[in-house]
């Protein structure tokens, strides 16, 4: 079983606060869409780690990642997508489990100041997108 040091430490070294914007222009949608999502990507061997890492936060799915170039392994992906188990899951464990790397902490600080304006549907208009935006352009 996995302890809240280990996982820290995992996420500081292999973890992904990632922030993808759809806008109106750069699609066929009629508003922005705004795709948070919490990552841990390792090579197929290690899949155990995040099952372990799955039951641990109970939320998140699992998927495989086939990579056929030379010189490279095929790797499984823990993935947090629901903004509801990253407001009330993800978050908070990382709230009270600081990560260490400067880095990675400030990519999980712009993150959760992205979430909570797109918990307040601030995506929807053009001064909350451009916040957004902003905000994305700071992360690693």
């Amino acid at each position: 079983m996995l302890n809240a040091d280990y996982i820290t430490g995992l996420v500081d070294g292999e973890g992904s606060f990632n922030v993808h914007v759809w806008t109106p222009e750069s699609s066929v949608r009629r508003r922005a869409l705004v795709e948070l999502r919490f990552y841990l990507k390792l090579i197929d061997k290690d899949k155990i780690v995040l099952e372990e890492l799955q039951t641990f936060f109970q939320c998140g799915k699992i998927y495989q990642q086939k990579d056929y170039r030379p010189n490279h392994q095929h790797c499984n992906r823990f993935e947090v997508f629901n903004r509801k188990e990253l407001a009330e899951v993800i978050v908070p464990f990382f709230e009270t489990h600081p990560l260490r790397t400067v880095s990675k902490q400030r990519d999980f600080e712009l993150f959760k100041q992205i979430l909570s304006l797109v918990q307040e549907k601030e995506h929807l208009n053009s001064t909350g997108l451009s916040r957004i935006h902003s905000l994305k352009t700071q992360m690693h």
